[in-house]
C-alpha cells in the first residue's frame, strides 16, 4: 500500500517542522510549502490525500489557496483541506466553509488532536 501524502502549507517554520515530524511519525509522506504561491505550485504538480493550509500566509492566504484549488478542477480539487488559524471569528469560519474547507482548526492545537483529524479525513474519505 502506498504512503498517504500530505501537503503542509505553513509560513511558520517551527510549526511546519512540528507538523511534518508528527505526521511522518504516523507514516504519512509530507511535502512542505512556506507560502500560498508555493502551495499552489505543489498542488498543480503533485497529488495529495490531504492538504493542510495556514490561514495567514504570504503570497496567498489559506482561504485563497483553497478557493483556487476547488475551482481549478485538478487532481486535488476534491481532497480534504484542513485550515489552521489563529483567527477564530465566525465570519472567518463561514468564509472557510464557503470555499470548501473540510475542517477548521484553531491555533494553538495539540499535535495529537490534529493527527486524529488527519486520520479521520484521510481514512474516512469524506470531504
Amino acid at each position: 500500500m502506498r504512503k498517504r501524502k500530505i501537503l503542509i502549507a505553513e509560513d511558520e517554520m517551527v510549526l511546519r517542522f512540528l507538523l511534518t515530524e508528527t505526521l511522518e511519525d504516523e507514516g504519512y509522506e509530507i511535502d512542505e510549502a512556506e507560502d500560498g504561491k508555493l502551495a499552489m505550485e505543489s498542488l498543480k504538480y503533485g497529488e495529495y490525500d490531504l492538504i493542510i493550509l495556514d490561514y495567514m500566509m504570504p503570497e496567498a492566504t489559506g482561504i485563497e489557496v483553497c478557493d483556487w484549488l476547488r475551482s481549478e478542477k485538478g487532481v486535488n480539487a476534491d481532497k480534504p483541506v484542513i485550515l489552521l488559524t489563529a483567527k477564530a471569528e465566525e465570519k472567518d469560519r463561514e468564509r472557510a466553509m464557503q470555499v470548501g474547507v473540510s475542517k477548521f482548526v484553531s491555533k494553538p492545537f495539540s499535535p495529537i488532536e490534529l493527527t486524529e483529524i488527519v486520520r479521520q479525513l484521510v481514512e474516512g474519505g469524506d470531504r
